[in-house]
């Protein structure tokens, strides 16, 4: 089997029912991000970022998965499959995706403030002022906020340099570190980019452009992947 890494953005669960914050100029569901997503919005008011990622896991909970994350999945059938995601939700694990690297964190998981190895599963969609970690201390939402250290960059960097077939689906490509993923693909690797408005991506060797949605792109996509390399 070859080694298939997927880098996945917010178009693929914007299928789903699930916006995103670009395309509202910056807002989420009404919010500013920076006073909801930064470290100093949570130093200032953790009240408003909890109540904030409330809402987005209750919409998250009833969330499906779409053809786009069933068809992924359905690909472990025929080769390796390494999932990065810029996402937060769990639709590649409803799916049911086995390998899944998050790089800007997971909504249904919390951790300690005082030590962030303590991570656990929220169970339902809330998270509120007074649920503690082991230690006694306040638990925050384990997202990687704007400002912050990605610490599962480098993870995602080794499998990316393994890559035998690289694809990506439904991002931008514009939001940094995880965009430069793209730039570390060997050169011979063929890569797939599937996106309704294409991102202005330089020419590349072995670059296949679907200009798709996620869903149809990706049933093209594993069409292609069989034939020519599974």
């Amino acid at each position: 089997m070859k080694e298939l890494v997927v880098l996945t953005g917010s178009g693929i669960s914007a299928e789903s029912g699930l916006k995103t914050f670009r395309e509202a100029g910056g807002l989420w569901e009404g919010y500013d991000v920076m006073k909801v997503a930064t470290p100093e919005a949570w130093a200032k008011n953790p009240e408003l970022v909890l109540q904030f990622y409330n809402e987005r896991r209750k919409q998250a909970l009833d969330a499906q998965p779409n053809q786009a994350h069933v068809t992924l999945a359905e690909l472990e059938n025929y080769f390796r499959v390494t999932i990065v995601t810029q996402n937060v939700d769990n639709l590649h694990e409803k799916a049911g995706s086995s390998n899944i690297i998050h790089l800007h964190g997971e909504l249904f998981k919390a951790r300690s403030c005082a030590d962030e190895e303590l991570v656990y599963d929220i169970d339902g969609w809330e998270l509120n002022i007074g649920d503690v970690c082991e230690k006694g201390s306040q638990l925050r939402p384990h997202i990687v906020w704007f400002g912050e250290m990605v610490p599962m960059m480098e993870v995602a960097l080794k499998a990316t340099l393994k890559a035998e077939i690289f694809l990506v689906v439904g991002t931008s490509l514009v939001v940094y570190p995880a965009a430069g993923l793209v730039d570390y693909v060997p050169s011979q690797v063929p890569k797939f980019i599937v996106d309704p408005k294409m991102p202005d991506v330089p020419p590349r060797h072995n670059q296949y452009l679907i200009e798709e949605k996620a869903g149809t792109g990706m049933i093209k996509v594993k069409k292609i992947l069989l034939e020519k390399y599974a």
